[in-house]
């Protein structure tokens, strides 16, 4: 970061090189200097990186119409999106459901949770307002997002500013927090939405908020058979709505256009953003199924909520022309050969003491790192593990997303991958070696 900027960091006390130009994996500095993105910039980027074609697409859009308010017009470019997402949703998504566009996932959240409550009292239950969610999950920066999530650490500064709508166990198998093992454990941590319905006011509950495969603060946990199906099964006998997060894991990352299709599950809204245009544009949006806007058709017939740049006619141009090369490319087929090989360059690290577990489902693959590989014991928090492997790596040219806390909100160490689905065999091996080298740097014997 030049010594004279007058951005405001996300960190004042790190060094920021300025990035001029991306070519496919690929991110390059002013100086010249190249990075291979294995975390697709925290999950954004599909494609990769200068796809002229959706430049162009964005700037035929502005050129003919850049902006119109939606309280008073629609745009062809924001119809036709909505459209190709609902075809890509859910079976039930797809007579009769909507698409609400956002400028992020943080503000798909927000809109969700007023959603939510509005579809309660359009439906004749005014006491149901609660949303409920996991421990140790992030769905949103904005403050009614960091209310349903249950970081400790991303909640700690903001407690006296959120509210407690509760928050039940996580889905993490490799640090169960019943201490038991699958199948044995007769998926306790969905049967624990049950007993927390029991126990505290399940009539207020208005819905239950999860991601099929936690992303950041879990690193790519991916639940067992029968866990989605088991939730969904809860929500649907207390009457509540359920919510797919699919932030990070949707739009093709693993491997189907959504993640929760990995478990045949019909949930009834669904977030989406960071892939969602690839970067190219800021997008997010909200699916919502036909039962939930019909309680609005036959109600009041209007949602009490809105943004000035929702629905903009230039960024859902730019996630239509990335749909596009989708498409053309077959990239959501590539997902899972370029997973596979992304996998095996990495299973060598699997044998290094301090790796715990490499785990994920498509291109979304996380290594956690461990002091004690036999009890699975964490590194403690002022060790800094994670950000001393992202340096390591960052060392190599190499750039990955790290983070802590995985294990109680404070400490656990894992770095997330998460690479354009373009990424090649040589690419995928380079990024191999970099964390093999930023092992030896990091535990040197």
């Amino acid at each position: 970061m030049p010594s004279n900027s007058a951005l405001f960091p996300r960190n004042f006390r790190k060094n920021y090189p300025v990035a001029v130009r991306g070519e496919g994996c690929w991110i390059i500095d002013q100086s010249g200097r190249r990075f291979l993105d294995a975390s697709g910039q925290a999950a954004v980027i599909s494609i990769g990186h200068g796809v002229a074609e959706i430049g162009q697409a964005m700037a035929e859009q502005s050129a003919q119409l850049a902006f119109a308010h939606t309280t008073q017009f629609h745009s062809d470019p924001a119809e036709k999106l909505a459209h190709r997402f609902l075809a890509l949703a859910p079976p039930n998504f797809r007579s009769g459901g909507r698409v609400y566009f956002t400028s992020g996932g943080s503000e798909a959240t927000e809109t969700a949770i007023k959603l939510v409550r509005q579809f309660h009292l359009e439906s004749g239950q005014p006491a149901r307002y609660r949303v409920v969610s996991r421990r140790q999950s992030y769905h949103g920066s904005t403050l009614g997002a960091m209310t349903v999530s249950g970081n400790v650490a991303r909640r700690a500064p903001y407690h006296p500013l959120l509210a407690e709508w509760g928050h039940i166990a996580p889905c993490f198998c490799y640090h169960c927090p019943f201490d038991k093992k699958f199948p044995d454990c007769a998926i306790a941590c969905a049967n624990d939405l049950d007993n927390f319905l029991d126990a505290n006011d399940a009539p207020s509950v208005a819905a239950f908020l999860f991601e099929p495969i936690v992303g950041a603060t879990l690193g790519a946990a991916v639940p067992p058979e029968g866990y989605v199906q088991r939730i969904a099964e809860i929500c649907r006998k207390h009457g509540i709505l359920l919510i797919a997060d699919e932030i990070m894991s949707g739009m093709g990352r693993t491997g189907k256009p959504f993640a929760i299709q990995h478990w045949n599950v019909e949930p009834d809204i669904i977030l989406v953003g960071k892939g969602i245009a690839s970067g190219y544009a800021p997008l997010g949006a909200v699916l919502v199924a036909p039962r939930v806007v019909e309680a609005f058709e036959r109600g009041s017939g209007a949602f009490q909520h809105g943004f000035t740049y929702q629905a903009h006619p230039v960024t859902t141009a730019a996630a239509n022309a990335v749909l596009d090369y989708i498409e053309s490319h077959k990239l959501f087929e590539r997902v899972q050969p370029a997973a596979e090989i992304l996998r095996a360059e990495l299973s060598a690290l699997s044998s290094h003491p301090n790796v715990g577990e490499i785990r994920g489902l498509g291109l979304l693959v996380a290594i956690e790192f461990v002091k004690n590989k036999s009890t699975r014991e964490p590194f403690l928090k002022e060790q800094n593990i994670a950000e001393r492997i992202r340096q390591a790596t960052l060392d190599q040219n190499v750039l990955t997303y790290p983070t802590q806390g995985c294990v109680d909100g404070i400490n656990g160490d894992h770095i997330l991958l998460a690479p354009p689905f373009i990424i090649s065999q040589s690419e995928s091996a380079q990024i191999a070696r970099a964390l093999h080298s930023a092992l030896q740097k990091v535990f040197p014997t």
